[in-house]
């Protein structure tokens, strides 16, 4: 087993498999993070629930971490082999005829994103963790003591216009790395062609959808704050 993954095709389905382990947390976030356009208490609820239950805290947030960090590492590790390997197949035959833009500029995408996702620990996770670990404030609370803070928080980060187009624009990108990445998970893992083609149309669908309904809850806020 550990053979396999050392391999070129097992590399590649292990980024596949942590695809779609980010692919569903990225549909949980938005999911809390929707509320907040419906709901403020719902969203407030949600994001105490999310920020003090230990499984979440202790398990699934240092498993999310390393899933993150995985799927950058190991997508740079395998964008430089296949520059690499384009090289000697540019030599012979336009490679570029073959292919699509988004697919030969993964990596600038991904930059894109983990410029995103700094910014994001940045103005979120760090706070956070300065709040409850190192200041020792569990409770969620408001300085004066008058409801949740989560709401409040997230609502004045979308008051600079700068933040919030950093945030479009990453997710835009977030898009097109969604829209080439899912369906290229699927060309060599041995999936029938009918439901390929329904797990293709179902990615695509995935990559406008969520992206732009993030864009939505940054705009909305942004617009009503």
């Amino acid at each position: 087993m550990s053979g396999f993954f050392k391999s070129s095709i097992g590399r590649k389905y292990a980024m596949a498999l942590s695809a779609l382990f980010l692919m569903f947390f990225l549909l949980q976030h938005f999911a809390i993070n929707i509320l907040s356009v419906f709901s403020p208490n719902a969203f407030n609820e949600a994001s105490h629930f999310m920020g003090t239950f230990w499984v979440i805290q202790y398990v699934m947030q240092p498993v999310l971490i390393f899933g993150v960090m995985y799927h950058f590492i190991m997508g740079f590790i395998l964008e430089i082999k296949n520059r690499k390997a384009r090289v000697v197949k540019y030599a012979k035959n336009n490679g570029a005829a073959n292919s699509s833009w988004m697919s030969r500029n993964m990596i600038y995408s991904g930059l894109a994103i983990l410029g995103f996702l700094v910014l994001h620990f940045i103005d979120f996770w760090l706070p956070e963790i300065e709040t409850k670990y190192i200041q020792g404030d569990m409770s969620g609370l408001l300085a004066d003591g008058e409801g949740f803070r989560y709401y409040e928080e997230l609502t004045h980060k979308f008051v600079n216009p700068l933040r919030v187009g950093a945030y479009v624009l990453a997710f835009v990108f977030l898009s097109l790395h969604l829209m080439h990445g899912f369906s290229s998970a699927f060309q060599s893992s041995g999936v029938s062609s009918m439901r390929k083609q329904k797990l293709q149309a179902f990615g695509k669908a995935y990559a406008i959808i969520i992206p732009l309904g993030f864009i939505f809850i940054a705009l909305f806020h942004h617009f009503n704050h």
